[in-house]
């Protein structure tokens, strides 16, 4: 289990995902794509890369919009898995 970040850490971390938000103890993304099935097809690879890590986003999906939350939930806030996540995830759409 990795220990929580702290606030300087988080910020530090987030400089390095710049398209993802800070909110309360979760960072947050949305993505808008072109139809619905590029939408999944998307969810579809953060699925495999989230099982291969074993961390779980929250994954929102509302017709084109992709809503991506990392958090810790068993520790209440942000750890070094959620920001490798958030790389991993930003990796897929390079």
């Amino acid at each position: 289990m990795s220990d929580l970040l702290t606030a300087d850490e988080i910020k530090s971390r987030m400089k390095k995902c710049p398209e993802w938000e800070l909110e309360k103890k979760s960072i947050v993304r949305s993505l808008e794509f072109d139809d619905f099935m590029e939408g999944i097809d998307f969810v579809n690879g953060v699925a495999e890369i989230a099982e291969e890590a074993s961390h779980h986003p929250e994954i929102d999906v509302r017709y084109c919009t992709v809503t991506l939350r990392l958090t810790a939930h068993d520790q209440g806030g942000l750890t070094d898995p959620d920001f490798d996540l958030a790389q991993r995830i930003d990796n897929l759409l390079d």
